[in-house]
């Protein structure tokens, strides 16, 4: 299940409390969900710096002072990973680098931290080498690795860490997510709880899908006839080939990122039907309220937590090598049937 960063924070801070942090995060989502905020919140947690926040006049609690910036936190026991070469990629030395800190030992057995920005931008080297240290963790140490895109992620890296999706950053209706909002709520409308009406929604989602497919191999192909006119005359055609593969893998990756946004916009749908059955308020999509009310009326709050908790399943298998049609039919039928 996806979490706003304040949340997330929480259910870390109440981790940590009861002595049950993990050694590996994995912090995703999308631009401007507060990844780079909550690590920097975490590091001052388990670095013991972290303030509680003051009181007003009338003695209620003021919310605590943001964290000073990521790279300001760095030091000794501290380190904070970026891609730094010219290709934005991460190399294998900055992971050796990181990994001689972390065998030290700190004075006074302070909890030592290794962060890992856009941690999808290792190279293979890099991933490899990342993965030792996640298999066997020297003492006090703590990992965070954050990304906008965990499916470039070694599948071996992905099972090592708990992983704390984050919601927010990117409007949900942004690029695509109000037409698909809307497309889902014509479906649902139609009828929901069914297995005929969980095919109408995911016939929807999958519309949207192909269309972000569709779109994301356009711009590759197009990027690759441009890069083929301009070289084909001062290289040699080995340099072009690995440019065509070069363009299919970020046409793909491309289009998983989009259909992570589409999964954001599909999991706050459904848990706007959840605040609207508890009368919770904050709602993610509040001009669809009067069309999922009717809905709402027929689904018990525990209904509607297991619709919740299929659909965070099927995000999680889609994450896997699973067959993508078949996992999207078989989790829609179990989240809308």
């Amino acid at each position: 299940m996806a979490y706003l960063a304040e949340r997330a924070y929480e259910l870390i801070a109440a981790a940590n409390g009861r002595g049950r942090l993990a050694h590996a995060f994995l912090i995703s989502g999308a631009r401007g969900s507060g990844k780079e905020i909550l690590t920097a919140r975490i590091i001052q947690l388990v670095g013991g710096t972290a303030s509680s926040g003051a009181f007003d006049l009338f003695g209620e609690p003021e919310a605590p002072p943001p964290p000073p910036p990521l790279d300001d936190l760095e030091s000794g026991w501290v380190r904070v990973v970026r891609p730094r070469m010219k290709s934005r990629r991460i190399g294998v030395e900055e992971i050796r680098n990181l990994e001689r800190t972390l065998h030290l030992a700190a004075p006074g057995g302070a909890c030592k931290v290794g962060v890992i920005t856009e941690a999808d931008r290792m190279n293979d080297q890099a991933a490899n080498a990342f993965l030792k240290t996640l298999e066997e963790p020297p003492n006090n140490t703590l990992l965070l690795l954050l990304t906008e895109n965990p499916q470039r992620l070694l599948p071996t890296i992905l099972s090592r860490c708990v992983r704390i999706p984050l919601l927010g950053g990117m409007p949900l209706l942004a690029d695509g997510g109000a037409e698909l909002i809307a497309a889902l709520n014509r479906a649902a409308i139609r009828g929901f709880g069914t297995p005929v009406a969980a095919l109408h929604l995911k016939t929807a989602f999958v519309t949207f899908l192909t269309r972000s497919r569709e779109a994301a191999e356009a711009a590759a192909k197009a990027a690759e006839k441009e890069e083929a006119a301009t070289y084909r005359d001062a290289t040699d055609g080995t340099w072009l080939k690995g440019r065509e593969e070069f363009h299919k893998a970020a046409a793909e990756a491309e289009y998983l990122d989009s259909r992570n946004r589409l999964m954001d916009c599909l999991m706050a749908w459904m848990a706007d039907l959840l605040r609207l059955k508890t009368r919770a308020g904050g709602l993610d999509f509040p001009e669809s309220a009067p069309a999922l009310r009717s809905i709402v009326e027929g689904e018990t709050e525990s209904r509607l937590l297991k619709r919740m908790e299929a659909l965070d399943s099927l995000r999680r298998t889609l994450d896997t090598n699973a067959f993508e049609p078949l996992a999207i039919e078989v989790g829609f039928l179990k989240a809308f049937g």
